[in-house]
């Protein structure tokens, strides 16, 4: 369903709909009500602007510098400059979150919306793993929120254990 024969795909009656954040911004639009779409274009670039920051700066970061590169790699195959790389990458970005989430209590504003998803579903694993990172008070608190909500404790807090030093599914 995917020309690139890859996933996430959805099919929602005669629509098939591929990429995760076109997924995101679909669901959104034909479901997601006024928490997931903004009437105003202003306020809706507020979200869009971090759900594109998301996946060019903080998802690869993350999942291809650090979830991969260090839990799922096994250690004898650690390029351990690429990991502090990434490491310092994902602090200055973690730190840009934590700004941000200074003025409210979430990436869309003063309710969850759709910008939250794609960068919280990093966390997670991000205060999972044994690995340095610094003091970001509004990113933890943060993540505390998105904690006490069912679908976050269903869909993303899911053990990974299973994924260490493992490179192929």
């Amino acid at each position: 369903m995917n020309p690139n024969g890859r996933i996430p795909v959805i099919e929602d009656g005669e629509t098939i709909i591929w990429e995760t954040h076109a997924i995101l911004r679909y669901l959104a639009s034909a479901h997601g009500g006024q928490d997931f779409r903004r009437a105003s274009p202003a306020a809706q670039s507020l979200i869009d602007r971090w759900l594109d920051w998301s996946l060019s700066e903080l998802e690869p970061a993350f999942f291809g510098g650090i979830f991969w590169g260090f839990y799922r790699t096994p250690g004898d195959q650690h390029d351990d400059v690429a990991i502090e790389r990434s490491l310092a990458k994902c602090d200055r970005l973690y730190r840009i979150l934590d700004e941000r989430l200074a003025q409210s209590p979430f990436l869309s504003g003063d309710r969850l919306g759709l910008a939250d998803i794609p960068a919280g579903t990093t966390l997670y694993r991000y205060f999972e793993l044994e690995i340095p990172r610094p003091s970001l008070p509004n990113v933890e608190a943060w993540y505390r929120r998105l904690q006490q909500r069912p679908p976050y404790q269903r869909h993303v807090m899911r053990a990974f254990g299973e994924l260490y030093g493992r490179l192929t599914y």
